[in-house]
């Protein structure tokens, strides 16, 4: 998370044992973060991250996962639509 963006968390697995959270960023990158962190964390829970003056803050993000979840699903339909048309396969 570069220094002024506001990227999307993802919570894929809470683990209350450990109290860590295992989240997926908006860019696809996957992390491990103290579930303490987190206002009212639960699996499937999203949340903006903002980085100002040297701290981080976490707020939650009403319907993130679901953004998340269509933008992946986008970027995996543009794959195979390539992957179509480069072995001759596409549609015209």
């Amino acid at each position: 998370m570069s220094k002024g963006a506001a990227d999307v968390l993802v919570v894929d697995v809470l683990d209350e044992d450990t109290g860590l959270a295992d989240v997926e960023d908006s860019r696809g990158r996957t992390y491990q973060v103290p579930a303490e962190w987190l206002p009212d964390v639960s699996d499937g829970a999203a949340y903006r991250v903002e980085v100002q003056g040297g701290g981080v803050t976490f707020t939650p993000e009403p319907g993130g996962a679901r953004a998340l979840r269509e933008r992946s699903k986008q970027t995996l339909l543009d794959f195979q639509d390539e992957a179509d048309a480069a072995s001759g396969q596409g549609q015209p």
